[in-house]
């Protein structure tokens, strides 16, 4: 677990189904303490979140995204954040259901993404500095310094998801930080943009 940006924890856990990395992220932000899109983690990153503690919340961008938030919210005794879009097909108590627009404990910003891999699909804005942006599978982090969409075969219609993804472009952000591959964390806006619009 290393500390990416002033406030931002990153952990990785290796997929080898996927061949990539699965990555949670820990963010300080004012009094809060929260985790995103958690998977396992190593016991040098347990104790740096439990170093942390205590957890107020935990987010999850999408259905698929739950990973070991259930673990962790009994853990922490924490709050559970899900999609509303994705609550049905989780599988897991939330605490709370969020929708586009709103504005989440400290600060963050909820970025609903139409046409996606699933219906909740969301990235996370927070508006400080440069701009972080938070996804889950909406953009994957391969190879590194670039970000690639899933295989057409998990959307509907990819073109369409090419579209829902372009409302990214309206945020200004610097840094991306990935659920999974590798984030990017300066000029990350230029990179989404040439995946997107092909411009650079």
């Amino acid at each position: 677990m290393k500390q990416i940006l002033p406030g931002v924890w990153q952990w990785s856990w290796f997929s080898d189904e996927k061949q990539l990395d699965f990555n949670g992220l820990l963010l300080t932000i004012g009094e809060h303490k929260i985790l995103v899109d958690p998977p396992p983690m190593s016991g040098e990153a347990s104790a740096i979140v439990r170093s942390h503690a205590p957890i107020d919340y935990i987010l999850i961008t999408n259905r698929d995204h739950l990973r070991a938030a259930s673990t962790y919210q009994h853990e922490f005794d924490c709050r559970l954040y899900v999609p509303e879009a994705d609550a049905a097909l989780m599988g897991t108590n939330a605490t709370k259901t969020y929708q586009d627009g709103e504005l989440l404990p400290g600060g963050i910003w909820a970025v609903h993404l139409k046409d996606q891999k699933s219906p909740g699909e969301s990235a996370l804005f927070i508006d400080r500095g440069q701009g972080i942006l938070i996804v889950g599978d909406a953009l994957i982090g391969q190879p590194p310094g670039a970000v690639r969409l899933l295989p057409s075969e998990r959307y509907v219609d990819v073109e369409k998801a090419k579209e829902g993804l372009c409302r990214l472009l309206k945020y200004d952000f610097d840094s991306l930080l990935v659920g999974d591959g590798v984030s990017i964390l300066a000029g990350a806006k230029r990179q989404v943009a040439h995946l997107l619009v092909g411009t650079s």
